[in-house]
């Protein structure tokens, strides 16, 4: 077993706020889950996941709360610890709490984690974007569920990072999904410019270069957030991390954020 390894997000936020991503080194796990994996859905023995959440676990200060990803853009109220794992899954893609000490988690191969907080750091937030819960409205479900438990209503002060994930120049897409995002922004009033949808082939085999942060950025910045960091890791190319469209079956990374009581 190699050294535990994480990284943490480069922005601006709170000094009670802490967040970090963990990498796919220094856990249990064997080939071609190896070392690190967190997903109890990714195929593993669930005995070995629990080996490493424990391993996670001395890193924060609870146990996190886990939640069951299903790709849509359902937000949920997280407090204290959630494991989910064998059974009481808790179904949804982002999570939300004001409560110090309530780790959020998202795990991923290649879809975006993004986490949200406030300048005050009064609250956190987290969620899990792939391309259909991304074009669905799981960022603008997040920061409306956000401003709704805080009395501060204004989205200007909420800043974002977004996690490691699959880059533009490895994620190729059919029109179905250009056009399900062309939809989604007449619905949710955002712009696409072209480079978030690159062109490559001709015809019958047309495909697109989907740039999901850049969409993501879009989206964010129609909800006044203009404070919008990370996306700048690719999974597919980065070999700490896990990687879907890489290789098959794989393990899960994951992202996490909390508030520290303020003193």
């Amino acid at each position: 077993m190699s050294r535990l390894s994480i990284i943490r997000p480069d922005w601006p936020s709170p000094s009670n706020v802490h967040a970090f991503t963990t990498t796919r080194f220094g856990g249990f796990s064997q080939a071609p889950f190896d070392e690190f994996n967190l997903g109890a859905f990714a195929g593993e023995d669930v005995a070995i996941v629990k080996q490493n959440r424990t391993l996670l676990n001395a890193l924060l200060p609870q146990a996190p709360f886990w939640i069951k990803q299903v790709h849509a853009t359902h937000v949920v109220m997280a407090q204290g610890s959630h494991e989910g794992i064998e059974s009481d899954w808790i179904e949804a893609d982002a999570s939300f709490t004001n409560t110090p000490h309530t780790v959020l988690s998202i795990l991923a191969a290649d879809c975006m984690q993004v986490l949200f907080t406030n300048e005050s750091g009064s609250a956190v937030a987290a969620a899990h974007a792939g391309w259909r819960g991304l074009c669905g409205g799981v960022l603008e479900n997040t920061v409306e569920y956000f401003l709704r438990h805080q009395t501060e209503k204004d989205s200007s002060r909420l800043m974002a990072w977004i996690g490691p994930s699959i880059s533009a120049k490895y994620y190729e897409v059919g029109a179905e999904v250009r056009d399900a995002f062309i939809e989604s922004a007449k619905h949710h009033s955002f712009s696409l410019d072209e480079q978030c949808f690159m062109p490559v082939g001709q015809g019958s085999s047309q495909k697109y270069l989907a740039d999901l942060p850049r969409i993501a950025r879009a989206r964010l910045q129609s909800l006044g957030i203009d404070r919008v960091y990370g996306g700048d890791i690719c999974t597919f190319s980065d070999p700490r991390f896990y990687s879907y469209r890489r290789a098959n079956p794989t393990g899960r990374f994951a992202s996490l954020i909390w508030l520290n009581p303020k003193p």
